[in-house]
């Protein structure tokens, strides 16, 4: 793709940080990076591509924090892992290998579901800590009472592949129902399965020639950065606020891409 202009690029950028500040506070980033780069002028496809390759490494900063909770796990994201790359990859090549028309008509109602399912991310949460037990069953690090999971999460990684908003919900519901441990280890399941589907799609992006390379090494520095802030205002700031403003612009921007 041809070079991005800089004015853009440096309000990509800001996106970015914005998208990266949202993501370590609330989820939902993607929500403000897709748009941005809509606004920019990037065709829905490669605004897609360049938005997922940009936030991809974030997911890793953010499974590197959960490692503590992470470090029993071996044998259930042994299960797990290879069946959310393999979604993510198979998204990712829907993406590609569709046309450009049906996921430009798919647009708003990707912004929709996704806002949808950032708004049920606290019910669900209150849910599962209602549901989970206080301490961890034997089976959760050999690995055993994850195989139920494991289609279920393919089929989410195939979702997250292909636009990815959202992801981090389904998974979490689908581990919750199917599995039998304390939320805060579920949660860092989870992180490091959004990471596998994102880093399989971003792999597959990467050798696409859909990308903007200059946006998308511009962004994730902005990502970066916005995300190292988040992480340090965390305490500060109610999630729940930022949360509720990511919904009503995704549904404000869904309808208005509704209506054109």
């Amino acid at each position: 793709m041809p070079a991005t202009a800089p004015l853009p690029l440096l309000l990509l950028t800001l996106a970015a940080a914005a998208a990266g500040f949202v993501n370590a506070l609330a989820g939902g980033g993607t929500l403000i990076t897709f748009p941005a780069l809509l606004a920019a002028g990037f065709p829905p496809v490669a605004a897609n591509v360049t938005s997922t390759l940009a936030l991809a490494p974030g997911y890793l900063g953010a499974t590197f924090a959960q490692r503590r909770d992470l470090g029993a796990q071996g044998g259930r994201l042994a299960v797990l892992l290879p069946p959310a790359a393999a979604g993510g990859f198979a998204g990712a090549l829907l993406v590609l290998r569709g046309s450009e028309r049906a996921f430009t008509a798919l647009v708003p109602w990707l912004i929709l579901v996704a806002a949808l399912l950032l708004a049920l991310q606290e019910p669900l949460r209150a849910w599962l800590l209602r549901r989970r037990p206080a301490t961890t069953t034997g089976g959760a690090a050999r690995g055993g009472g994850a195989w139920p999971a494991a289609l279920p999460v393919a089929v989410a990684a195939v979702y997250g592949g292909y636009f990815g908003a959202g992801l981090s919900v389904i998974v979490l519901a689908v581990l919750g129902v199917t599995i039998d441990d304390r939320l805060t280890r579920l949660n860092a399941c989870k992180q490091a399965i959004a990471f596998a589907v994102n880093i399989a799609a971003a792999a597959c992006f990467a050798v696409s020639g859909r990308a903007a390379w200059d946006a998308v090494a511009a962004m994730a520095i902005g990502a970066l950065a916005g995300g190292a802030l988040g992480g340090r205002l965390a305490a500060r700031l109610d999630p729940r606020v930022l949360r509720a403003t990511v919904v009503l612009l995704g549904i404000a921007l869904g309808l208005y891409y509704l209506r054109r």
